[in-house]
Order: C-alpha cells, then sequence, then structure tokens
C-alpha cells in the first residue's frame, strides 16, 4: 500500500493512493503535475492474471486515487522492467533480458498510450557483454542530465560510469584499484549510439566528444578485466529449458579439460545469486579453478516465471538445471572429469546434496554451508521460524502429493546405502535461526554411517559455535571461512601436492 504527502502541505495528512490488493505492487515517481507508477496491477484485457510483469501507467496527481490509470506502455515479451528513475527531463527504466541487465533512458515528457516502449525512442546505455549487476549511483540532482551508475561483474572490480543522457554519452569515471580523478576534465567522455537489431541483439556503435568519428584509443570494456574471462552460456537442461551459466577463468592459468572447477548454485525465494567483483575468488582463479554460476530455476532471473518453476511441485527442475550445468562445464572442457566440485549455501546447498545422491560420482568434492538437507523433517515443524513461508516456496508435507513429492528429493531421506560419496566439508552454525545446527550434524552421521566406509572419512563437519547463519561478522572472519573452504577443497582434490 502507498501513501503520498504533499510536501508543499505537510500537515496536511496523507492521501492512499489505492486499496491494497493481494500480490499488487505500485512504485511512484511524480512529475510535472503527473505520478508516473510502474505496477503489475491486473488489466482490463487481463483474462487470467498472474502477478507477473510490470508496466508503466500514470495519472493526475488529484486523480490517482481513481480506479482507472492511463497505461503508458508495457514491456515486451522477452523484457522485463524492474525499477525506475525520474528526473526532470528524462525517465530511466532498468530492464532484465534473459538475465542480463540493460538500462535505458526515456525522454520526459512523455506520450501515453504508447503499444511499445520502443516507439518513445528509448537511448540504452551502453554496458559490458559481461556485466552482471548494475546499481544505481548518487544521483540527488533532480535537474541534472548525468546519471551515474555502479558497474560490477566477476571479472570487473566495481566500475562508476556517468550517463550523458542529453549528450548520450558516457565517462568511466573510477574503477576500483585504479586512480582516477572524477573532477578532471581530461577525463574523455564517449558519445554512444545503441539500438537493438532485429535478432534482439544490442549493437554499441560508439565515438568519442561530439565528432561522431571512430576513436581507435578509446578503451574497450574488456580492458577493465585483462587478466580474467567470464563467459555467459546457455545450458539445456532436462526438458529443454535454456539454463544461464556464467563461467569464470584465468586467461593465462586455465588450461581445456585439465583444470578444477567449482559450480556454485541456490535456486531458492527468487534470489539471484551474487556474482558482483569479488576478491577472495582471484586465488582460485589465479591456480587454474573454474569458478561457474549455475542460475537455476526457483531463483532470479530475467521472467518472474523463472522463480515459479523451480518451487513446490517443480523443485526438482532446480536440482536437474544444476546437474546439467555440472555436466556441461565437463562435457565442453571447461574442467577436468573427475576434478568438479560444488558449493551450496543455505537452502541451496539443496541442489549439490539431491545431485550427489541422483548421481554420487559427479562431483568430487563439495562444501554444503549451513545447509537446508533434513527438508521433509524441517517442513514438518510447524513450530520453526520459516516453516509457513518455506511451505510456499517447497510444499507442505501436511497435504499428502507434497508429503510425497518432497520425500521423493529430500537430500537427507534418499542418502544412498554402501555407495561412495564425494568428500565433503559441512559447515552449521549453533545461533543459527534459519538452518537448525542439528541439520548439517545429522547429515554428516547419516553420511558415515550409510555410505561407502573409506569415502565417508573425507567428510568433515565444522560448527561455529558463536555464529548464527552469516556466520561472524566482520571482514577478517569471512576471509578466514573462505579461506578454510579453499584450503579444503584444493587438499581433497589433490592440487596441494603441485604449488
Amino acid at each position: 500500500m502507498v501513501y503520498i504527502v504533499n510536501a508543499d502541505k505537510p500537515l496536511a495528512g496523507v492521501r492512499r493512493t489505492r486499496e491494497r490488493v493481494p500480490g499488487v505492487q505500485c512504485f511512484l515517481e511524480h512529475h510535472n503535475g503527473f505520478f508516473y507508477i510502474l505496477t503489475n496491477a491486473p488489466t482490463n484485457a487481463t483474462s487470467v492474471w498472474s502477478g507477473e510483469g510490470y508496466y508503466l501507467t500514470r495519472c493526475l496527481v488529484d486523480e490517482v486515487e481513481s480506479s482507472e490509470w492511463q497505461t503508458v506502455f508495457c514491456s515486451d515479451d522477452d523484457v522485463v522492467i524492474q525499477d525506475m528513475d525520474m528526473f526532470n527531463d528524462y525517465l530511466v527504466l532498468f530492464l532484465s533480458k534473459k538475465g542480463s541487465p540493460m538500462l535505458c533512458s526515456i525522454d520526459m515528457p512523455m506520450k501515453a498510450n504508447t503499444k511499445h516502449m520502443e516507439d518513445l525512442n528509448p537511448w540504452y546505455f551502453p554496458l559490458p557483454a559481461d556485466s552482471c549487476s548494475v546499481a544505481p549511483g548518487s544521483n540527488h540532482n533532480f535537474q541534472s542530465s548525468v546519471y551515474r551508475v555502479v558497474l560490477s561483474s566477476p571479472v570487473i572490480p566495481d566500475t562508476i560510469i556517468d550517463y550523458d543522457v542529453s549528450r548520450r554519452s558516457f565517462s568511466i569515471v573510477h574503477q576500483e584499484g585504479r586512480v582516477t580523478d572524477d573532477l578532471d576534465s581530461s577525463t574523455p567522455w564517449y558519445s554512444a549510439d545503441h539500438s537493438t537489431d532485429n535478432s534482439g541483439e544490442r549493437n554499441d556503435r560508439i565515438s568519442e566528444g561530439q565528432s561522431g568519428q571512430s576513436d581507435s584509443g578509446m578503451p574497450k570494456w574488456e580492458e577493465l578485466s585483462d587478466a580474467y574471462v567470464c563467459e555467459r552460456q546457455e545450458v539445456t537442461s532436462h526438458d529443454g529449458v535454456e539454463v544461464p551459466l556464467t563461467i569464470l577463468y584465468s586467461r593465462e592459468a586455465w588450461k581445456k579439460s585439465e583444470s578444477p572447477g567449482i559450480l556454485i548454485g541456490y535456486g531458492a525465494y527468487g534470489e539471484a545469486l551474487d556474482k558482483s567483483w569479488c576478491t577472495n575468488r582471484l586465488s582460485m582463479l589465479d591456480r587454474g579453478w573454474v569458478i561457474a554460476f549455475a542460475d537455476v530455476r526457483g531463483g532470479g532471473g530475467g521472467d518472474f516465471s523463472w522463480h515459479k518453476s523451480g518451487t513446490g511441485s517443480l523443485k526438482l527442475n532446480s536440482v536437474q538445471d544444476f546437474i546439467y550445468c555440472a555436466n556441461y562445464l565437463m562435457d565442453k572442457g571447461y574442467v577436468h572429469r573427475h576434478h568438479l566440485a560444488a558449493i551450496g549455501y543455505s537452502a541451496g546447498a539443496l541442489l549439490p546434496a539431491a545431485a550427489m545422491n541422483m548421481h554420487p560420482s559427479l562431483f568430487q568434492a563439495a562444501v554444503l554451508k549451513v545447509p537446508f538437507v533434513d527438508v521433509l523433517n524441517t517442513l514438518s515443524d510447524s513450530n520453526l521460524p520459516l516453516t509457513l513461508l518455506d511451505h510456499e516456496e517447497f510444499g507442505n508435507p501436511n497435504i499428502q502429493t507434497d508429503f510425497q513429492y518432497i520425500l521423493s528429493y529430500s537430500p537427507y531421506d534418499n542418502i544412498r546405502r554402501d555407495v561412495c560419496y564425494p568428500s565433503m566439508l559441512v559447515t552449521a552454525s549453533f545461533h543459527d535461526s534459519r538452518v537448525g545446527v542439528w541439520e548439517g550434524a545429522k547429515w554428516v552421521a547419516k553420511i558415515r554411517e550409510t555410505t561407502c566406509h573409506d569415502c565417508s572419512r573425507a567428510v568433515i563437519l565444522k560448527t561455529n559455535m558463536s555464529g548464527g547463519h552469516f556466520g561472524e561478522g566482520g571482514r577478517y572472519a569471512q576471509c578466514v571461512e573462505t579461506a578454510f573452504d579453499y584450503a579444503f577443497l584444493i587438499k581433497v582434490m589433490g592440487y596441494h601436492k603441485n604449488r
């Protein structure tokens, strides 16, 4: 529910925009006598409302409580509108296309009842192909024509970019680890004509200044990361759905079909994997390791249905996506066939745990951090704080059909007897209010008791007696924890002998 206050008459009270409707969200921006509203509310043309997909509407300030808002435009089928930022002369839209971020600006004021956003002549901000995170910077001046963003990707340190919407140009202001004076008048601006071809691929035509002449000395996006490579691949899963897989490796240290690798996944609550720049990964990349992120169903994706297709009675889609991504890394020679490890955190630990039950030889090692692996028993305990929320995500065992489906994949209930499992590091936190400390302990005990006796010796339980779900706070504590995880992987994979 959204309330508004007249800044000229703050004591006049608040006004409600509309009655609250379950599942409907509204985000308002004020501009020149109008409210522009980004919403997913059902329209008159909607026969079956799913609550998915946002579109832009507007209304006069005095008519905000009206039941009829004027539609400005709807997004195209393959583009999702995620957020907006309003200024005096333009509107910035945060978009996603097949899971990849896009930004564009549209001149203000704009016409209403436009069928397609492209009819408003948007300017798409030039972005690096491997950019996985785009966040707004400090943009407090409503009159400014320059919009600042912070770009980050697995191989590009946080980079501040200024986009001059009026000139359709951009400037690289600063990159983490590099010294650049953002007040230096010699910092070049590059004009860019950004368009979309018929195939949906974006084309960048970039030149320096206003002359329109190409500048061969202009830095390329790739130059922001000259040591590491980031590839985005589409992996065909068991049912033909394309699953995004982001792959990182060192240009110098990686060796095709010989390097070890780590596959990371989450796939729950609609949360996207954090693939922003992280210096902790560099030590592994420099050793020749490959680090891959599988954006499986159930997590965040470009389409709002991506989350739903990995929940409830479709949860096995998440596990199958993870398995197919693992096989892709080996089949395509990114990693050695017998040197792939998996890491899962919290609900994401369900992925490697369930995958190991289905294919015990798929991974050579796994790190399960505060793992949610006793799914059936946990969801059956209504006294736990997250049970009701998790019923929406995984299903309710009190319903017979849900019970049978959860039982079919719950990692703790499907450990195979007398079978060789990968080496495992399992972590738990005594004061964890989200995943009970007993889940990791029960998993380790049953693995040691049930599986091959020789293999179970390499199953380690590491319990933090003072931390919570996210471990201990502080940068140093996080570094120590990550170093322990990497040391375990290096040792059990046999690479400590080569360094």
